[in-house]
């Protein structure tokens, strides 16, 4: 029986690119070959990528789907591969797994448990799978599941493999990002090994798709439940793992069940793969991840997800408004790492209120981060426009209409810019700001894609001072970072005028938005119950303004937008 040589190949999708995904595929197929793998594995929906959404309501989608399925199969010569794609029978679709082997198709099977919570939507596209599907290779049983089939304790899929003698489990993945998240994947993994009795080989999908970013990190398990090997993080990888007799072995037998099975035998002379002899297990160095913290997987998060949006939308450059203030800084700093400095053009746009301090720390921005940076005063446009309004506005002092205006002015500036050079405008809001409504509708909210409106303005800090500390030199300038927050739309405005203090409001807005809490329950933290209620009106009253903004890199376990969806129109509680 020999070894067993298990390859996952941890690729980065883009949903719709059938071509582009399955010739990846094949890619990495060939080299699985060449690393001598028996079987090499891919993430959840490979093939259509992920998630898909209403696409795959279109029939001729799942048709091409199945063209694209078939299309890799000639790259699977004397190999055995499972790929992930949209199956369909009649009017049913199914979240499937192809087990493919020497250029036939041997098998399929459908995902089980189907994820309907927070960022999942499957029970709307899906039809849920019955049969399990186990197979011998090199004498080993596998079994093939798909991301929520390990994460329900009691389910079908954990019963059969208590049931019969599966000694691994294959897992296809799709399990998306936020701060902490592989911690809790380590844990279901784990507990599903010990449950199982079976090794889990965890393959987990990479790269960005709109507000989601998946952060790879597979991940292979023993049956005591520890992690004995782990893929790169953030990035695409292809790792192999080698099982042998004497960990195999140890399995404890159990009756089989009926199910869908299928026996490869591979080729062991004269060919296609070389003998146990001839193919030793190697001294394997054990890929030991160093877990650098909460700021370093927010940081590289907020970089590749920014980074496949752009690209994966077809543009080349971004155009950043440049406040001289700590958010448009940071979302300068993601673009540069994402895109390179020369795809990246800072706008600086001051008006009467704008302090030299704000004009200083926007040019050293531009320059310490080597991007252009372009200078257009808006307050000529502002006085025409207070002059052209002068009627209907009436008497008296300038209020909020004044303020809202200028961050139009810019917005449109922006827009200008990008509709003339195809520059796509990155927005600079944050969560805390997201959250109360402190954004002005077709101003700093206009633009393509917001990189920090899942961050709190807390965290915006710290991830500032950690792209300082690993460059090893200040690319956000310490007047920035030091500086109390301000619009400067009126005179001697600072954010704390109309908010509390941020390291108040960012574990309010957590526990409110985040974690469904009471204010009540909030007050007793020690918090004052009228800040809390503010707080709390403030969030429920702009989610009108939310609905309308574009689409931010979700970092947090609950983001606005595909997480959180509140009706705008909301009687729900009156306060």
């Amino acid at each position: 029986m020999g070894i067993l040589r298990i390859a996952q190949a941890q690729i980065n999708t883009t949903v719709g690119d059938l071509g582009g995904n399955s010739a990846k595929v094949a890619s990495y197929i060939k080299r699985a070959v060449d690393a001598d793998a028996d079987i090499v594995t891919f993430p959840e929906l490979a093939i259509s990528g992920y998630p898909p959404e209403d696409i795959l309501l279109k029939p001729q989608f799942l048709r091409d789907c199945r063209k694209a399925i078939e299309s890799v199969f000639e790259s699977t010569d004397g190999i055995a591969a499972v790929v992930g794609f949209p199956d369909f029978a009649g009017d049913k679709v199914f979240n499937a797994a192809a087990l493919i082997y020497d250029r036939k198709l041997l098998a399929i099977y459908h995902k089980v448990e189907l994820p309907n919570y927070g960022v999942f939507d499957e029970k709307r596209y899906f039809t849920s799978g019955n049969e399990p599907l186990t197979f011998l290779l090199n004498g080993k049983r596998l079994m093939v599941t798909v991301c929520e089939d390990i994460w329900i304790e009691g389910s079908p899929v954990e019963n059969f493999a208590l049931d019969n003698d599966v000694d691994i489990a294959l897992n296809l993945s799709g399990s998306p990002f936020h701060a902490g998240k592989i911690e809790i994947r380590k844990k279901i993994a784990s507990s599903f090994a010990v449950r199982t009795n079976t090794f889990v080989c965890y393959n987990n999908l990479v790269g960005g798709q709109d507000e989601l970013v998946f952060d790879g990190t597979s991940l292979v398990v023993n049956r005591e439940g520890n992690v004995i090997d782990m893929g790169k993080r953030f990035e695409e990888d292809l790792f192999i793992t080698d099982f042998a007799d004497t960990e195999i072995d140890t399995a404890v037998p159990f009756p089989r069940r009926e199910a869908q099975d299928a026996e490869i035998v591979i080729e062991t002379e004269g060919g296609k793969r070389k003998t146990a002899e001839d193919r030793p297990i190697p001294e394997i160095a054990r890929r030991k991840y160093e877990n650098h913290g909460e700021i370093d997987e927010i940081w590289r998060a907020l970089v590749l997800g920014t980074g496949d949006y752009v690209r994966k939308n077809g543009f080349k450059k971004v155009v950043i408004g440049l406040s001289g203030g700590i958010d448009s800084t940071l979302t300068a700093a993601v673009a540069v790492a994402a895109l390179g400095k020369e795809n990246v053009i800072g706008v600086t746009m001051p008006s009467m209120y704008t302090s030299d301090e704000t004009f200083k720390d926007s040019d050293l921005t531009a320059k310490n981060l080597g991007i252009r940076l372009i200078t257009v005063p808006i307050e000529p446009i502002f006085i025409s426009y207070l002059d052209l309004l002068e009627g209907p506005f009436g008497e008296g002092e300038p209020g909020v209409e004044a303020e809202n205006l200028q961050a139009r002015i810019r917005g449109n500036i922006l827009m200008a810019l990008s509709n003339r050079f195809g520059w796509l405008v990155l927005t600079t809001g944050n969560k805390s700001e997201m959250a109360v409504g402190y954004a002005t509708l077709y101003g700093d909210m206009a633009g393509g894609f917001a990189v920090i409106k899942d961050v709190p303005k807390t965290t915006v800090y710290k991830v500032s001072e950690y792209v300082n500390k690993i460059e090893g030199r200040e690319v956000i300038p310490k007047s920035v970072i030091e500086r109390p927050p301000t619009a400067e739309l009126r005179p001697d405005q600072k954010d704390e005028d109309s908010l509390p203090p941020y390291e108040v409001l960012d574990p309010i807005l957590s526990a409110y938005v985040e974690g469904d809490e009471d204010p009540k329950e909030i007050a007793k933290r020690g918090y004052d119950i009228e800040t809390v209620l503010d707080v709390v009106k403030m969030v429920d009253r702009n989610e009108y303004k939310r609905r309308q903004a574009p689409p931010g890199v979700k970092i947090t376990p609950k983001a606005f937008g595909r997480d959180r969806r509140l009706p705008i129109t909301n009687r729900y509680p009156k306060r």
